[in-house]
């Protein structure tokens, strides 16, 4: 990447004598037009608008010396520069103009391929159904026309190894497109676009096979590094790179590679890398961006704290001076010290003493009011079975009696139902006196969305109740239903609920009954 200007600056130089020999007067149409042909090689993946404009000058060319095989040359060139910068449909037009019965086979080859090309990128960017099923059908079509025609090819020839491959990739056979693969890496020389391409492709195929990223990075840096040679601006290799190591967090060298790519894309002006890099760039850049203002921040904050941390040396170091000379000054007075700290360790240790007996004082009144509670709550509860009983025996009394207008006032639960609603008013009057933040310390205990809302300030739900009664040590489900007047499998589900909305589900009852 740092010898990119180099590089370059070979490519120009040998674009240059090239051009030098366009100059001469005496030069013939067909010299002139060998000449543009070696160009338009040199420009193809360097400048698609200079590609552009030697194509068309020598298809100009072409048609002025009235060679048909330079015009059907020249239109399959125009054509394929229009397929890889991702001008499918021109190309399409272009390439339908074309009668292919008068084509040599070398140019047909490379119809047929260029036809496959936009039929396969057609079918990848469709989203609609019935058309990507009709790209894929015309892809097949060419896909076995080219077939039928290579057989001609020798078996280890460049052309007919790239067509074996990409069968092999279309049948999803990897490993044998692999080892196709590997025959045309073999002939093909590091700093070409031919070993850029077949790197490239193999990096997908090994990510596939071994199942990580470690030999697909492998051969895109292979790729990008024989693009980078070769001054290829039409490249996919690093943007592949560079976002697979923003997958990974490394976001410096992710940023690095895509911003290069982003440059390449300019310099070539493909409208098909510009869309490719445009989807990861605002990502990454943002990344970047984050990464760096917190590095920024992280610096500034160093730096603030050094700084307070030398003002704050220095006063040290000027305290320690005069400390010093105190020092020196109070040794007089250093037994005189000793014997009033003696003192105070002793005064101190009688007020230690004080605060622990006071501490277990307290400790003890907070047991006894957590069982003058406890006794309380029992005491009401039976108060309302003694109420359900007394009910029960009134109504047995008027069905022997046959008193129909009694037996139906007997039969209601109004009384058990209004001494309920007393007994849970004062139980939770009673309980948020004594622990006044229990619902606030409660809810900190359970996920920020799931937090119990009461509708009144002294008040509380079922679900804060039968946690109550578990603060005040009544845990034992059957008590606590007894006590609230619901089942137990009620009580059970109660609990069961809160505990999967706790913050730590484990110790979540443990953690209520240490609330203050």
């Amino acid at each position: 990447m740092s010898k990119r200007v180099s590089y370059q600056k070979a490519k120009e130089q040998r674009i240059e004598n090239l051009k030098r020999l366009l100059s001469d007067k005496d030069i013939s149409l067909e010299n002139k037009y060998f000449i543009k042909k070696k160009l338009i090689s040199e420009y193809e993946y360097f400048s698609f608008n200079a590609s552009l404009f030697y194509i068309e000058e020598n298809l100009a060319l072409a048609k002025k010396i009235g060679n048909d095989l330079f015009i059907r040359e020249s239109t399959i060139r125009l054509a394929k520069l229009l397929a890889t910068s991702g001008r499918y449909d021109e190309c399409i037009n272009l390439l339908e103009e074309i009668n292919s019965s008068n084509l040599s086979k070398k140019l047909l080859y490379e119809y047929y391929i260029i036809f496959k090309r936009c039929y396969y990128e057609l079918r990848t960017i469709s989203s609609v159904k019935n058309i990507k099923e009709k790209y894929n059908n015309l892809y097949r079509v060419y896909q076995d026309s080219l077939n039928s025609e290579i057989t001609n090819l020798k078996k280890k020839s460049k052309l007919y190894l790239e067509i074996i491959e990409q069968n092999y990739r279309d049948q999803g056979n990897t490993k044998e497109a692999l080892k196709v693969n590997k025959k045309r890496l073999s002939q093909a020389e590091m700093g070409t676009r031919e070993y850029a391409v077949i790197t490239f492709y193999r990096s997908f195929m090994k990510a596939e096979v071994d199942g990580n990223s470690v030999n697909q990075k492998k051969f895109l840096i292979l790729s990008s590094i024989s693009d980078i040679r070769a001054s290829i601006k039409d490249n996919a290799s690093l943007t592949n790179l560079a976002i697979i190591l923003f997958a990974e967090g490394k976001v410096d060298r992710a940023h690095d590679y895509i911003n290069f790519s982003f440059e390449d894309a300019r310099f070539y002006n493909s409208k098909l890398r510009f869309l490719d890099i445009s989807n990861v760039l605002p990502a990454i850049s943002k990344a970047y961006e984050i990464k760096n203002n917190k590095q920024t921040n992280r610096l500034k904050k160093q730096l603030i704290f050094i700084s307070l941390l030398s003002l704050i040396l220095m006063i040290a170091i000027f305290f320690i001076i005069k400390q010093n000379k105190k020092i020196n000054q109070g040794k007089e007075y250093l037994k005189t010290a000793n014997l009033k700290l003696k003192d105070l360790n002793e005064k101190l240790s009688f007020s230690n003493n004080d605060l622990k007996r006071l501490y277990e004082e307290l400790s003890s009144v907070d047991v006894i009011k957590e069982q003058y509670i406890g006794t309380f709550l029992n005491l009401y509860s039976e108060y309302i079975d003694k109420l359900d009983v007394y009910r029960k025996t009134v109504s047995k009394y008027i069905i022997t009696n046959k008193t129909k207008d009694l037996l139906e006032l007997s039969k209601s639960k109004k009384i058990i139902e209004s001494e309920l609603k007393i007994f849970y008013e004062n139980f939770d009057k009673s309980f948020l006196h004594i622990y006044p933040n229990f619902i606030k310390n409660f809810n900190a205990l359970l996920k920020e969305d799931e937090r119990i809302i009461v509708k009144e300030d002294d008040s509380l739900t079922v679900e804060l109740r039968i946690f109550a009664l578990i603060r005040l040590g009544i845990s034992n489900s059957s008590k606590i239903s007894k006590i609230l007047r619901y089942s137990v499998n009620t009580i059970y589900n109660y609990r069961v609920k809160v505990r999967n909305i706790s913050i730590n589900r484990e110790e979540f009852e443990d953690m209520v009954k240490k609330i203050k």
